[in-house]
Order: C-alpha cells, then structure tokens, then sequence
C-alpha cells in the first residue's frame, strides 16, 4: 500500500511537471504572439496619409488628391474644446494613466459580462494611447493576442511619445465617417468648416463618431446622435471642460451637417484631373497620400469663362444642327419621376431639369419636372425647333431650364465636343483649360489627349519659316492654281475655300485669306523639311513627313501644343514651357517642385537701391524677335480684314489664325492679345464632319469672342511691341515690319510670273520636290479640304 507521502510526492511532481509544460506553452505562445511585435519607437517619424491638396494661383482651393482624405493638424492648432471633447468621450484619464488604465479595464470587463449575455460586442476598455497602437501598428481582428499586443505597445508608447504627441496622432488617425480621416477632415465634411470654427456642440458630435461612425450618422441616426453627443457635453461639465452655461446652449444646438465635397469651386474638374496625372508621373503614388501642397497656374475667373464660353459655343453649334428628340420614354404614372431622375443633366448646368412631356396641343407643349412635380409650358420658339427636328410628343423625357421671363427653354446634351486652352505667352502658365463638354459625362481631356489636324491654324509656322528664308513682307506670290505631282502618278490641285484664285497678291495675304495655293507655293520654294523641322522645334508637333500636304495643316497636334506654340510669336521668339504647376511643397513646407527653375543672380545680395535680382528670359530662343513681331501683325491682319473678322468687335489689339480641316471634320481658332493667347477646338470624339460651312471662323471664333470679353476685363490694353532694330515700310495699304537691310528697292515680283520668286507658274521643276509626292495612300483630292 502507498503511503500518503509517496501519493503527495506524486503529486507534487504531476503538478510541478504541468507547471513547467504550461510555462513552456506559454513561452512558445508568447514567442510566436511576439516576434513580428512592431517597434512603437516608429511613430516617432510616423506620418499618416495625408490628402494632397491643389490650389488656383490666387489661394482658391480647386482639388484634392487622396488614398484617405485627411487633413493633419498639429497639436497646437487644435482647440482645447476639440481635444477635450474626445478625451471625456473616449479617455478622460489620458493624462494620468501610463498607456493601460486598470480600472477602465475593470469597468469594461464588468460590462462585458452583460454584454456577453444579450449577445454583443464586448468594450476593449481601451484608452487612447491603446487605439493609437491598434489604428497605427496592428490589426482591427478581436482577439486575445491582439489586446495583448495593444497593451504593450502602449506602455512603450507612452515611453517613446509625449501625450500631446500621441493625443495629435489620435485625433488625426481615427475614422470619423463620411469619408473623413481625422478631425481636420471631419470638421469640413461634416460642417463646412476649420476645426478652428467648431462650436462646443459641433466638437463633442465629432467626438461621438469614433465609437461607430455609421450608429451616430445623423442622417440614418438622428436621435442616437443627439444623445450621445448630448452625454459627452454632459461629461465635459463634470469634468470641468465645460460650463454649464455653455453646455446649455449647446444641448440646444441642433445637428446639421452638409454633403461632403472636395473643393468648393468646381470649374477645373480637367485642369485638375491632368494636374493629378503629371504629379502621378513626378512623384508616383506618393501624390495620393504624401499631404504635397501644390500651387498652380490656373486663373479661376478665367476659367468659368472658358467653361461657360465652350459648353455655350457647342450649345450653340447644337442647336443649328436640330433637336435630335427626347433621350427617354415614359408612361405617365406613379413613380415615374424616380426613374427619369437617374438620367441627371451635366453637372455643370446646374439649372437643368428633368422634365416629361405631359401634353402637347397646337403650338403649346407642357411638362411635369420631375424634381417637384410642377408644370411649365416650352417656350413656343423652343417648340418650333424641335418640330423643325424630330418633333415632341407625350411621355418624352427631355431637359428643361426655366427661363427668365417665365416659361421653359427645351435643352439638349451635345454630341459635338471641343477644348479651350489659354496661357500667359510670356511664362508658359496655363491660365484656362477645359478638355471637353462636361467632365461629369466624359473626363477624356480632349485640350491635350485629342490629336487633330489642325487645317490652317498651321500655316503661320510656313510663313514664319519662309521670312526666315529670303522672304519679306513685300514678297508677291501667286494664289493662282497650282498643280503638283501626287503619287501614283496622280496630279495634286489644291484648292482656295472659296474656289477662287486670285493672281498675285502680297505676302501676308496668304494668311489673312488663308490661301492655299499661296501657301503650298511658298512652302515649295523654302522646303518642307526646314518647315518639319521648325514645326518641331516650335512644339507644335513630334514629328512630321516633310510634305507639301503638311503646309496646310494635315498633320496632327493637339490643341494644347499649337496654343503654346503660337508664344513665341507674341514673346519675342522664345518657346517657353507651358505649364500648369507652378510649386510643389511637402508637408514640412519644403519645395520640391519648381516650374521656374532659372537662377537668380544676385537674389541673395543686400538691398542697395541699385538694380534689383538679374533674370534671364524664360525659354529658348526658337525665331528672331523682329520674324516674330511680322508674323504676329500679319495675324492681326487676319482679324482686321481676313477669315476672323468677326472678332474685331472685341475693339482690341488682336490677332490669330482659324483652321478648317477636311470635310469640316475640325474647327480651330488661335487668337491672343500681346498678354494672352487662347485656342479653341471644335470637332466631334469621333471625328466625323461637323457639317458644311462650320468652319473655324463659324464654330471657333465665337467661342474665343465669348471668353475674351470676360477676359479681357481689367487688362491693360497693350499693343505689339516691335523689337529694337525693326524698320517699317509702307507696302501696299499696311505699314509693315521689316529686317535691317531688306526692304526692297523695287516691287517684288509674284511667284508665277517671272519674279525671284517664280517659276513661272508651275511647282519647281530642278528637281521637284520631295514632299510633292503628296501623302502616301490618300486620294490627292482629300487635301483640298484644309482650309
């Protein structure tokens, strides 16, 4: 029989041996729990994503750019209300517990005991130095471990970070809803506002959102919301934060919060969007969450202008072209409305309707809106339209806009589109651009994605490159007809837009009455390939075939290149860098991105009086200053008697040049002033014929006419300047430019008729050139279409 000793040395080992292989299990345990522990030291240099904000060059914030929308504010910007809200919500024994307060772990493991029982969630107890370390460097999973995790990393928290420096990581961490990160954020999407603006009661509804943004949603939530905001405003006066006079006020103060929104000026949704693909292309993913302030170009005045003046100039074009009919049916019932709503109008015609065709009688047609049911009756000269058109009928769907006087103007989306760029010619700064109709419907940026013909709105590149081979103002050239070798054996007679053929006639006449058969004479005579490789150098395109067809416009380019190619025109001859950014700075302030990166010579001397900081001219060099000013007065010419006449109403120093493609498939105006140059594209996505006679003096030039008269509104009326050494001869009915040395001392003789010029009539024959093969695989009478 065992003894009782020999039973409790058993014993005695059993549980010494459990002992041992539980330590053992708990040490292997807490090793694996362990070994990927994050060091909490890391938060010292920690920065959480931030949202990268954009800005007009006048501080109008225009966009944003983020993988979580934040704002980070330092600790010292944040009211105390603020702070004190969440610490009476969440942790109001912050500044006195190490990382862990016991007795909040007490408190919620008792509650937790019931909640368990009636099946939910447990509370973690969690003080917020503990959901720094879960928010920051561990997982959201609801386990053991975890907590176990979360407890440590607090504790070496509260060694690594100041409270003040965990309570600003906490406050600019946390999720608050409605796509918001952090309180910087929540305070604009909730309320519209800084957080420095917050009321007392605003503060403590931000403070109720941590514990479930979706449970207090005041929009879903209402009375849960005013209760828990109403109980911490309750536990901010027993704790001291708060009087109880300003605790009474704020109980009464209801919740009213707004839609979140990214900025509140909303014309540059296109400007914005290539913004964001160029900082993508600089900085890669860092752009969406590296908090960058980045300044740019853009003029918001100006660019409403060129929004309203395009989708007012496509409108326009539209309504020549017919009402197309209603783009839905419906049956007149109960709750058609919902369903026709979904069909929204553009974005940016904000006083757009739905509308139903209720009735149509004689010359009357009314329509129910679907947004109030309310009636109206279309203006009868709307009516005559869409009769003229497809016709309207009960049940169709359409868009209205409430007139001024009374009564409903029909509308219609159109399916033609364009683009409108303008830049300071002298820095390259994109002042305007918008890529298309509407962003909300197509965010294709057709201002630098759209590659065109761009028809005759080239040709000042052939003539720029032509005075700087032999010819002057007083050249004469022929716009008689012309025939050319094409390929496949094929002739080539390009053609005038009027069909005509005038004889001879001075130089800048080909570009005023944008004569073909003038052009294609001079660009035979001075080479295409120097015309390529100018056209290149100016920008205007990459590359080129150095054919005659070129010279009339027939390669491709967008209209965001052409526009900055015309600068040099108006700048003395230097191409600058358009550009749209103007300075990047990161978070700390630093810049890291500067458009103008020229050195400043003597920026860092002492102040004398004397002289001040030694800048070169932006750009390079690409035509001689006196070339240039001839180019830009003969374009001037263009409006003062040529294809752009009708922009002489603006009463300005202006010139520029249209461009009409083939089968009037694009339309182009590039005007400018001495200040501005502005280009405006007109053309269908798919590029099919805009129709006959719209061409870039039908479609384009009064668009450009709609935005120069915004634009021009507070600017100097400055004329062309001519460069230092240009001398002036009469020639004809205009005073012209001229190089040192090349004013003739007999007229010039036309091209055709035995001049210096000429070959009597015909293309030049030792040898024929290159380019006068034509394009390969195009019929040669395509070409006579680029006007």
């Amino acid at each position: 029989m065992i003894s009782i000793g020999r039973w409790s040395a058993f014993a005695g080992v059993a549980i010494l041996s459990l002992v041992a292989v539980a330590g053992l299990c708990m040490a292997i345990y807490m090793g694996w729990l362990f070994h990927d522990m994050p060091d909490a030291a890391e938060l010292v240099d920690y920065h959480p994503p931030t949202a990268t904000r954009v800005y007009a060059w006048d501080g109008t914030l225009i966009g944003e750019y983020s993988t979580e929308r934040r704002i980070y504010v330092p600790y010292d910007q944040i009211p105390p209300q603020l702070a004190w809200s969440f610490l009476a919500a969440e942790d109001h024994n912050f500044f006195n517990h190490g990382g862990v307060d016991v007795g909040g772990v007490g408190r919620a493991m008792f509650k937790d005991v019931f909640n368990i029982l009636q099946g939910r969630r447990p509370e973690g107890g969690s003080t917020i130095t503990q959901q720094v370390a879960k928010n920051v460097l561990l997982t959201n999973e609801a386990t053991i471990g975890r907590k176990l995790k979360e407890a440590i990393l607090a504790t070496r928290l509260e060694q690594a970070l100041s409270k003040k420096q965990i309570l600003e990581l906490y406050l600019n961490e946390i999720w608050l809803g409605h796509d918001s990160y952090g309180v910087g954020a929540a305070a604009y999407n909730y309320f519209g506002k800084s957080i420095s603006d917050l009321t007392l009661a605003q503060c403590a509804f931000l403070a109720a959102l941590p514990k479930g943004p979706d449970n207090y949603n005041p929009a879903r939530h209402m009375q849960a919301a005013l209760e828990r905001r109403n109980a911490i405003i309750n536990a901010m006066v027993e704790l001291g934060h708060a009087t109880p006079a300003e605790a009474a006020q704020a109980l009464r103060e209801p919740i009213v919060t707004q839609p979140p929104q990214r900025a509140s000026y909303r014309d540059a949704d296109y400007f914005v969007e290539e913004v964001r693909r160029e900082e993508l292309a600089r900085f890669g993913d860092k752009v969406n969450q590296g908090g960058y302030y980045v300044r740019t170009t853009l003029d918001p005045r100006l660019q409403t202008a060129a929004r309203i003046a395009l989708m007012d100039g496509l409108e326009t074009y539209d309504h020549r072209h017919g009402w197309r009919g209603a783009w839905g049916k419906a049956t007149l019932t109960t709750g058609w409305e919902k369903a026709a709503m979904a069909h929204s109008p553009p974005s940016e015609r904000k006083k757009w309707q739905v509308g139903a065709v209720e009735e149509v009688s004689g010359g009357q047609v009314k329509v129910e809106l679907a947004a109030d049911k309310s009636e109206g009756y279309i203006l009868p000269a709307d009516v005559a339209w869409a009769r003229g058109g497809k016709g309207l009928a009960v049940g169709d769907l359409i868009f209205v806009e409430p007139a001024d006087g009374g009564g409903l103007h029909l509308r219609q989306v159109p399916e033609v589109n364009g683009a409108m760029v303008a830049m300071d010619p002298n820095t390259g700064r994109v002042l305007a651009m918008v890529g298309g109709y509407s962003f909300s419907l197509s965010s294709f940026n057709r201002a630098t994605q759209a590659w065109r013909q761009p028809g005759s709105s080239f040709k000042p590149f052939v003539y720029a490159t032509a005075l700087q081979n032999g010819f002057t103002p007083a050249s004469i050239v022929s716009a008689s007809s012309i025939t050319l070798p094409g390929a496949n054996g094929q002739s080539w007679t390009p053609e005038n837009y009027e069909k005509n053929f005038p004889g001879p006639l001075i130089f800048r006449r080909g570009l005023e009455l944008s004569l073909n058969t003038m052009t294609v004479r001079i660009a035979a005579e001075v080479g295409m390939q120097k015309i390529r490789d100018n056209a290149i150098k100016f920008g205007v395109v990459r590359d080129m075939a150095p054919v005659l067809a070129m010279a009339l416009g027939a390669g491709e380019t967008t209209p965001f290149r052409i526009t900055s190619a015309y600068s040099p025109f108006l700048n003395g001859g230097r191409k600058i860098n358009p550009h749209l950014v103007e300075l990047v700075e990161d978070r700390d302030g630093k810049t890291i991105y500067r458009a103008d990166d020229r050195e400043c010579h003597g920026c860092n001397r002492d102040f004398t009086g004397d002289f001040g900081p030694d800048f070169q001219p932006e750009g390079q060099q690409v035509l001689d200053p006196i070339t240039a000013y001839q180019i830009a007065t003969m374009l001037q010419g263009v409006v003062q008697h040529g294809t752009a006449i009708q922009a002489r109403e603006l009463n300005w120093p202006v010139g520029g040049k249209t461009g009409t493609t083939n089968e009037f498939r694009s339309a182009w105006f590039i005007g400018f002033t001495p200040q501005i140059v502005v280009g405006t594209f007109v053309g269908f996505d798919d590029n099919r014929s805009l129709g006959h006679g719209e061409t870039g003096a039908v479609a384009a030039v009064p668009i450009f006419i709609e935005f120069m008269k915004e634009a021009l509104k507070g600017m100097d009326k400055l004329d062309f300047v001519a460069p230092p050494g240009t001398v002036f001869a009469q020639v004809g009915p205009n005073r012209e430019a001229f190089q040192p040395g090349t004013i003739p001392t007999h007229a010039v003789a036309p091209l055709g008729v035995g001049g210096p010029h000429s070959n009597n009539g015909q293309p030049p024959a030792t040898p024929a050139p290159p380019d006068a093969k034509a394009v390969p695989n195009k019929k040669p009478e395509e070409l006579n279409g680029l006007f």
